[in-house]
């Protein structure tokens, strides 16, 4: 009876093994989605690449955001909605909608992570931004996968923040440690030759050797139009102002209609983009200062708003990834406005994309802000040239380089069946 028993266990971890083998590749994304829309824009880009290029690949995402539920995925991507958090005007951060305290709530968002992650048994887990999520949340999933024999990759943007900044946030986070501990994996969705995210940081030499720099993340129009109805403004050259998610964007639209007000002779008609997060009492305010100008006009957020930067003639941004990575993939003349406080990470991006001659930038970060700076500034970008009469190689491979390393990664796949359960024992 025991060799019955022990030859069953083995035919029944044979078959296991064998739909483990057959099964198409999962891969299981982690999106920092405390504030705005840029980590959600950019695990969505990446997920829908990836099923493009590998159709039977199943992807989750694990987010945060209180808008995911107003994008389109792919077939093949999903989404999985955990309880919000917001940040609030003095850094610090609160439960969105639950009446709990911030503990409870990233204990319960730490839970509901881990239960993914022991349901969903990725082949490979990509965490967006902070190597052990907000405020450690994603540590025991760190844990189990890693056990598992899951793939472990942290995907960062092109820029963090100014090293005086990110390494005592690092080193405070436990950041630098998770990231030698846990990552298989370093993608830098950048450039080496435009920054390194992670030179201050001073890794091993062994750490430093798991880091690709993938490129920009190329973007496409979304296959079906918005169903939003465009201004007439739109019907002839029209620059686009957009601020993304529009919780931090209130300089910019403001800058940007002062310019206007008190310069009668621009010429060139602009369409303001309110983001989903902008403050309706300042929503209001802007709205009936657009309203008095006859070149400006204004719709509310459009989450196909790839449509509307391939019509535009030129782009007015803060110069987050997302807008930086559309405006390259549309080969759009940008006008870079960058965030300078609480990081700057926007304006660090826009000094290199000047430089290289991708964008032009104007800051408040040194100079007043001033309407006179704001006219002649949109006044240069008819002349100002576009994005691809600049040759850098590599520029906007992101996505293709993404394809391949996951390719590698799951090439020599082993049958996780028993991983999965030595872990979950």
């Amino acid at each position: 009876m025991a060799d019955l028993a022990m030859d069953f266990d083995q035919d029944a971890g044979s078959v296991a093994a064998q739909a483990e083998r057959s099964r198409g590749t999962r891969v299981l994304i982690y999106s920092h989605d405390t504030f705005g829309l840029g980590h959600l824009r950019r695990s969505r880009a990446i997920a829908n690449a990836i099923v493009q290029d590998r159709p039977d690949t199943s992807i989750v995402i694990i987010s945060g955001s209180p808008v995911i539920g107003n994008f389109e995925f792919d077939s093949g991507v999903d989404y999985i909605r955990i309880p919000g958090v917001t940040k609030l005007p003095d850094g610090d951060y609160r439960s969105l909608n639950l009446n709990i305290e911030l503990d409870e709530a990233v204990g319960l968002r730490q839970a509901l992570i881990l239960q993914a992650a022991k349901a969903f048994r990725p082949d490979v887990f990509i965490v967006d931004k902070e190597p052990t999520g907000f405020r450690g949340e994603v540590v025991p999933a760190l844990d189990y996968l890693k056990a598992a024999g899951c793939r472990l990759v942290l995907g960062i943007r092109d820029v963090m923040d100014e090293p005086a900044l990110l390494v005592p946030e690092w080193e405070r986070k436990g950041a630098k440690d998770a990231l030698i501990r846990y990552y298989d994996e370093i993608w830098v969705y950048g450039l080496k030759d435009i920054y390194e995210p992670l030179k201050a940081l001073d890794l091993p030499a062994y750490v430093e050797e798991r880091i690709t720099y993938t490129g920009y993340l190329r973007r496409d129009v979304p296959p079906t139009p918005s169903l939003t109805k465009y201004p007439k403004i739109t019907k002839q050259p029209f620059v686009l102002v957009t601020t993304g998610g529009g919780g931090d964007g209130d300089d910019l639209i403001d800058w940007v209609i002062s310019a206007y007000e008190s310069d009668a002779a621009l010429e060139q008609p602009a369409l303001i983009l309110f983001g989903p997060f902008i403050d309706r009492d300042k929503r209001r305010s802007f709205v009936e200062r657009i309203a008095r100008q006859p070149k400006l006009d204004v719709m509310s957020f459009d989450n196909k708003i790839e449509w509307l930067m391939k019509k535009a003639d030129a782009i007015v941004a803060m110069g987050g990834y997302n807008t930086f990575c559309e405006a390259l993939s549309f080969d759009k003349r940008t006008l870079i406005v960058p965030r300078t406080k609480p990081r700057l990470e926007q304006y660090i991006r826009a000094v290199e994309g000047e430089r290289l001659g991708l964008v032009s930038m104007l800051s408040d970060y040194k100079e007043p802000r001033t309407p006179e700076r704001m006219a002649a500034a949109l006044r240069a970008l008819s002349s100002q040239p576009r994005p691809s009469e600049v040759i850098v190689p590599g520029l906007l491979d992101g996505l293709d380089r993404v394809q391949d390393r996951l390719k590698a990664l799951t090439a020599s796949r082993a049958p996780f069946a028993t991983a999965y359960h030595q872990a979950a024992e």
